[in-house]
């Protein structure tokens, strides 16, 4: 008589999923699935806070300054392809609206004269499935050879440095003084002032101690910190809002957006009208076809490299990856992460795309595509507390933007500053796009100046035709005024 017990049959689940061939259990997949959400959540909060608030080039603001509207958009379409990324991809990958792409969005694309939040939306939907084509025929590995490994990095350093300045500037504590020789300064005639301020720095030191302690969730528990603070400082204190009706400034220390109060509900039904509000050819009568190549461009290379690296990341933290580097159906990760920079532009909330994030869901042993269904789940119950989100002010929002801009930083060390050919281009696209408030200024800045480097030191040939190519385009984007004038356009 046989001893030996047999093993449980696996679940559909299991099986689907492959949870028990890769190590894993479903208590530690649900796990997983909660620690991505609640590390990234802040992301329905800040979103609306970047896109929401910025006028496009006709005046107007995004789903006319509803942030709610925004908020449950973007808790929807994060929700709806974290599950895709799941089903589809198996794969412990959550996405929302990329932090950095939805700045670029707003302060590069929709601020242009002429534009509109909807010509905008429809430049993200181009470049999605641009992205899309590329990773179908094989050529997105081709595109990411062409540019310089610590070009690339220069461009992630930049775009930290920008969120920041943006950061500082929303909180208060970089100005623009009414007079002197300076363009910023600290505060209020140079110093900090105002309880928003204290607000603002309590948040910042909130988030970098829990993250200093290892503390999921940090970002968004230093949001809402922050929010309940301000919430029983303007009880106590009636501070106020910095501005008036008519947008004038008449409380320099009052509150930057919004005074802090409850909204009439903590939960609604939420309003999905922003969906489908975008104009897929409206950009290229607004600021024509070479403005429109390179935007999608500068989009294209801040979308897709972010995610290849990223999905490596999360991979190697699982150990997933095979012998030459490679996650599981990377091409189905792909496929559904450009998908989601198209939807992204296509519901009105800005490109989509993998998060690093997804890592905290890994580390409490999540392995499969399961957690990113749960995050998925998460994500849209969260579209039924958007009135939340019109609560938080600025000053309790802008600090995740100062810690993910410093996170941002951390891979400046991966330029070689000691080889001036790579290191001055490098240089140039790091502090221009801070310093001209304009990312792509600073990608086509460390472009051009690249190419020329290498002309001068007699290596052109090492250059890939299509950073020729890439170069030559900003070169006109940049002459673009005086060219008009010699062709008396």
């Amino acid at each position: 008589m046989s001893t030996t017990t047999s093993r449980p049959t696996a679940t559909g689940v299991d099986r689907y999923f492959r949870i028990s061939e890769r190590g894993s259990t479903l208590g530690r997949e649900v796990r997983g699935g909660l620690a991505t959400f609640f590390t990234m959540a802040y992301i329905v909060v800040l979103n609306p806070l970047i896109i929401g608030t910025v006028p496009d080039g006709t005046g107007e603001l995004l789903a006319g300054g509803d942030l709610a509207v925004i908020a449950a958009v973007t808790a929807l379409v994060a929700g709806v392809m974290s599950i895709m990324m799941g089903v589809v991809a198996n794969y412990p990958l959550a996405l929302a609206t990329g932090l950095g792409l939805n700045a670029f969005v707003a302060y590069g694309i929709a601020s242009i004269e002429g534009m509109t939040w909807a010509d905008a939306m429809g430049l993200v939907v181009i470049e999605g499935l641009i992205i899309l084509a590329l990773v179908l025929t094989g050529f997105r590995e081709a595109v990411f050879r062409a540019i310089p490994t610590q070009l690339k990095t220069a461009i992630s350093v930049g775009i930290g440095l920008f969120i920041t300045i943006i950061g500082l500037v929303d909180a208060g504590v970089v100005r623009k003084p009414e007079g002197g020789p300076v363009p910023v300064e600290l505060g209020v005639g140079g110093f900090l002032a105002g309880w928003p301020t204290l607000v603002f720095v309590v948040g910042l030191f909130t988030i970098i101690s829990l993250m200093v302690l290892r503390k999921q969730g940090a970002i968004l528990y230093g949001i809402i910190g922050a929010t309940v603070l301000a919430f029983v400082l303007e009880a106590t204190m009636q501070i106020g809002p910095q501005t008036d009706e008519s947008g004038a400034v008449v409380n320099p220390t009052g509150w930057g957006l919004s005074s802090p109060a409850l909204p009439d509900a903590l939960v609604r039904t939420p309003d999905f009208s922003l969906v489908g509000e975008f104009n897929l050819l409206g950009s290229f009568q607004a600021i024509g076809v070479v403005s429109v190549f390179l935007l999608v461009f500068t989009l294209m290379l801040a979308d897709f490299f972010d995610t290849m690296g990223t999905m490596v990341a999360v991979g190697a933290e699982a150990g997933l990856l095979d012998e030459d580097g490679n996650p599981p159906n990377t091409r189905r990760i792909l496929v559904v992460d450009s998908l989601a920079a198209a939807a992204g532009g296509a519901a009105g909330v800005s490109s989509n795309t993998a998060y690093i994030e997804s890592a905290s869901g890994v580390g409490e042993g999540a392995r499969t595509g399961l957690a990113s269904v749960v995050t998925g789940a998460l994500f849209l119950v969260a579209t039924f507390l958007s009135p939340l989100v019109a609560v938080v002010p600025y000053e309790a929002a802008t600090p995740a933007l100062v810690v993910v801009g410093f996170l941002m930083m951390q891979q400046v060390i991966g330029i070689d500053w000691a080889d001036l050919e790579i290191a001055f281009p490098a240089f140039l696209t790091i502090v221009l796009m801070p310093f001209t408030y304009s990312i792509t200024a600073g990608i086509g800045a460390g472009f051009v100046s690249y190419v020329l480097l290498k002309v001068v030191r007699g290596k052109a040939g090492v250059v890939h035709p299509l950073l020729w190519v890439v170069a030559g385009l900003f070169v006109v984007y940049f002459a673009i005024d005086p060219l008009r004038d010699l062709l008396g356009a």
